[in-house]
């Protein structure tokens, strides 16, 4: 197994958006997974600690989030998931967040998001809901003519005349350009099935990737379930990654076509059930970075900026000091970097 040394130089190595080899993939992961298998469902975290959202595979920007929130270890980090797709560096940036994570386990947190999956990885996300991760506002004025269509449509609305408009890319499809077969998304998306669904700080603050289950009353009800497998289609495990907050009250059918809409009677109860004064998630594109609902009951982050590199937002980190005190830092991306080449490299099959 490597030591400290060996994932201290690899660090390095992936800070400077480099990657890993194939085998030092398999052996990492290899290493996260007898680490996340002793987490829970419900995994408990002390504070101070950031609270980071989707980062969608922006590896820059990730950068720039450690540049302003603290580098780890000397930061602790709850990052609600989503880490892939979307980006032109998902490889780079879930190996670090992976590495930092077996580096220091104590000190960083990894949650599961609806796209640490096997089958969302593997769609052509030209044309995959990018329009149900935005909230409804004025700057995007969304409506029924406008859910459902293609995400690539939906950025040339945004940005008429515009030839530029940036591509979007899944996770198979990146390790496939990267390193020419399947082998390390396969690493990866196995170790996925490990990720804690949930993290709840000091009692209190309740994260998770998407939102609330009609199945799932309780923490305990979280607790009880299975988590070691590939993403449902529907059920309550599936609802914690899928679910969103909603203006009108009870439960809703998702126009994302998984999980629930809830709204603030459904998080309030919640909330009192379990003890709880906040649920902190993820999942939604939100302009400022993040977005308070529900009467406060539910807060929004989102920690990808300029998200797809065409959408204009701020990101967040929610940083919740000792006292837990909060203390949101937004930021604008990094400086554009020079796209990569994104030409698939022809699988070892077909050579």
């Amino acid at each position: 197994m490597p030591s400290h040394a060996d994932l201290d130089r690899q660090i390095e190595h992936l800070m400077e958006c480099k990657p890993l080899t194939e085998l030092e993939v398999k052996t990492l992961c290899d290493q996260a997974r007898a680490i996340l298998v002793e987490e829970w469902n419900v995994q408990p975290v002390k504070c101070p600690v950031t609270v980071c959202g989707d980062i969608h595979g922006q590896f820059h920007d990730l950068i720039e989030l450690f540049r302003i929130g603290g580098s780890a270890p000397d930061t602790n980090y709850l990052f609600m998931g989503d880490y892939v797709d979307r980006g032109y560096y998902s490889v780079e940036t879930v190996t670090l967040l992976v590495a930092l994570k077996v580096r220091y386990r104590d000190r960083i947190i990894i949650l599961r998001g609806n796209h640490e999956s096997r089958q969302i990885t593997q769609v052509i996300h030209e044309g995959m809901g990018l329009e149900n991760e935005i909230r409804h506002n004025d700057d995007f004025q969304l409506n029924a003519n406008t859910l459902g269509i293609l995400e690539s449509k939906f950025l040339q609305l945004l940005y008429p005349g515009n030839d530029d408009l940036a591509l979007v890319y899944g996770f198979y499809d990146e390790c496939l350009r990267k390193y020419g077969n399947a082998n390390v998304w396969k690493h990866f998306t196995d170790l996925f099935d490990y990720l804690p669904l949930t993290a709840l700080i000091e009692s209190q603050v309740f994260c998770l990737h998407g939102g609330l289950s009609p199945s799932l009353d309780t923490l305990d009800n979280i607790r009880s379930l299975d988590r070691i497998q590939e993403v449902p289609h529907e059920g309550p495990m599936c609802d914690l990654l899928w679910s969103d907050p909603d203006d009108r009250c009870g439960w809703g059918i998702s126009p994302r076509g998984a999980g629930y809409t809830f709204g603030q009677d459904i998080a309030a109860q919640f909330n009192h059930t379990n003890g709880l004064t906040l649920i902190s998630r993820a999942h939604q594109l939100v302009m400022e970075g993040y977005n308070w609902c529900q009467e406060k009951n539910v807060v929004t982050v989102f920690s990808a900026p300029n998200y797809c590199y065409r959408c204009g937002n701020m990101a967040a980190i929610l940083e919740i000091g000792e006292h837990m005190d909060q203390n949101f830092i937004q930021f604008d991306p990094a400086p554009r970097q020079i796209e990569p080449d994104t030409t698939r490299k022809t699988p070892d099959y077909f050579l």
